[in-house]
């Protein structure tokens, strides 16, 4: 079993030729040699077999063989360089049956398993350049005299030769791509904070750049780099919430070249610098989110405003009667100086309102993801807050009760259409069945049944406009509509619609079952405002 070796020496050699190898004394067995070749090019003969040697060859041999001094090309730049590795087999206990250890001895290339007689084996690596700076690791740690930096610079050898020998396994040349694909990317994820190349990756797995590429897309969702990258930002989020090292070590302990670099890329990823990211995890932040409220509320943060709106109001629902309200209707309206946050979040909206003003008073972060994806906001929110550990309880809690509605409804609502009105002065407004406030939580987390013409006319819309002739085919069993006063010119103007013949004529209305439910509650993504419509919805249906 060749690859139960240590690692006795490793040199690097310039401009010259590798001298007769010399077996390597071990009391317990034989040893063996791998020489890397770095630059240059020449020959080496083995048992009257030629050898070609130039950058990237690896040789696999047992020391004891004969083996002739390599001849080398002419001229400085084809003189060889290379790594020399002199390893021990060290001895073994045949613990088990023999067929055992055959079995595990196929991680081998069975065609090339070592014998006494054995030649040399060619062997690959790739990345290339992770090979060498793994190679030149070993070469500068090598004279320590500490036994624990003996034993890092032993792991760090198997690490690498266990690469070597699985990257040459003759079963791996029959995986399809898929296969050697998932490979790939794990050997991202055991390698990221080393130096990582597409093309190194691609030749790792034997397919071209642009095929890999285009292959690691549609697996990951993601370009190979920008997925190695989110690799080292997801590792450099443990190392802040957890260490007091300095943002150059965390940088460099995951790949990035520099600290510069690291928080550009840092505040791409995570919406925030490093340095914020690190603060919220250590203390309590002062935070104004306008219409995320919601969010940070579930995750048992109050905000130390809340919004409001001069003709909605704000959102009674949430419960947060004591902390003051900030109208973002007034656009050039700042904050007074005892109401000053540490921290902003902004939705999609945040230009309607002129909110981006604010960047310049504190730390702002953006949300990037649409309303009906709230699970992600929830995950974002608790991220930039330091509130990671709230989020599985929050959305357990939240899919346990639309379960438990859903079963409930199952018995009580069976056979019964729906559909969901936001109604003005001027609009009658019809939401859908897959996007929207209420669409994914009537339809979808509830099992509801739309009725017909919602699925016609907004299967894939968030909402749709629909006429009064519209409406008199909406022949729902149970309505549920909200007013919006936003288009209103006098006190009730929203209303009107409930006096006309064609809302009379609704199987809906003439069978009482219509039932209006709160604006701000029903018009917001957020677990809290999808927990209160379920709890809308079991009233009346259930």
């Amino acid at each position: 079993m060749p690859w139960l070796c240590s690692l006795q020496h490793i040199q690097y050699v310039q401009n010259s030729v590798l001298e007769p190898c010399n077996r390597v004394e071990c009391a317990s067995s034989k040893g063996y040699s791998i020489v890397v070749v770095t630059q240059g090019q020449g020959e080496m003969m083995v048992q009257d077999v030629i050898y070609k040697l130039k950058k990237g060859t690896i040789l696999f041999f047992p020391s004891d063989i004969p083996v002739l001094p390599l001849q080398t090309g002419v001229g400085s730049e084809s003189k060889l360089h290379y790594y020399k590795l002199d390893l021990a087999a060290g001895e073994t206990s045949r613990i088990g049956s023999t067929t055992q250890l055959e079995e595990t001895s196929s991680a081998f290339p069975q065609s090339q398993v070592i014998t006494e007689s054995s030649s040399p084996i060619e062997l690959s690596y790739t990345p290339w350049s992770s090979c060498l700076d793994i190679l030149d690791q070993l070469l500068q740690q090598q004279a320590t005299e500490d036994w624990l930096k003996q034993w890092d610079w032993q792991l760090r050898f198997q690490e690498w030769f266990r690469m070597l020998l699985l990257q040459n396994d003759s079963s791996n040349a029959s995986m399809d791509h898929r296969t050697r694909l998932q490979q790939s990317i794990r050997y991202i994820r055991d390698h990221y904070n080393q130096p990582i190349t597409v093309d190194d990756l691609a030749k790792g797995i034997r397919l071209t750049r642009s095929s890999y590429t285009r292959q690691f897309k549609e697996m990951t969702g993601k370009l190979p780099l920008d997925y190695v990258n989110s690799i080292r930002l997801e590792r450099s989020k443990q190392l802040l919430q957890q260490t007091d090292d300095r943002l150059h070590d965390i940088a460099q302990s995951v790949g990035f070249s520099n600290e510069y670099y690291f928080s550009r890329r840092f505040k791409q990823f995570a919406g925030i610098s490093p340095g914020v990211y690190r603060r919220h995890y250590r203390q309590d932040v002062r935070v104004f989110a306008p219409y995320l409220e919601d969010f940070v509320l579930a995750l048992g943060v109050e905000p130390v405003l809340q919004y409001a709106h001069h003709l909605w109001g704000k959102q009674h629902y949430l419960g947060m009667d004591d902390v003051p309200e900030f109208d973002v209707t007034h656009q050039d309206a700042m904050f007074q100086e005892n109401h000053k946050p540490d921290f902003i979040m902004l939705s999609d909206g945040y230009e309607r309102w002129n909110l981006a003003r604010f960047e310049q008073v504190a730390p702002t972060f953006y949300v990037n993801h649409k309303g009906e994806d709230w699970r992600s906001i929830l995950r974002s929110t608790a991220d930039v807050l330091g509130k990671g550990d709230r989020v599985r309880d929050v959305v357990g809690s939240y899919e346990e009760k639309a379960r438990e509605a859903n079963a409930r409804l199952t018995r009580s609502a069976q056979g019964k259409t729906i559909a969901f009105l936001r109604i003005t002065a001027s609009e009658i407004v019809l939401y859908g069945v897959q996007q929207g406030y209420v669409g994914p939580v009537m339809y979808q987390d509830l099992g509801l049944s739309p009725h017909p013409l919602v699925q016609q006319w907004a299967l894939k819309e968030r909402r749709i406009s629909i006429s009064v002739d519209q409406l008199k085919l909406l022949q729902a069993d149970h309505l549920f509509i909200t007013f919006d006063c936003l288009d209103s010119s006098t006190i009730g103007d929203e209303r009107k619609l409930l006096d006309s013949r064609e809302w009379r004529q609704l199987a809906s209305v003439r069978n009482g079952c219509v039932y209006e439910v709160d604006f701000l509650t029903w018009m917001n993504y957020g677990v809290i405002s999808h927990g209160k419509k379920i709890d809308d919805i079991l009233r009346v249906l259930a």
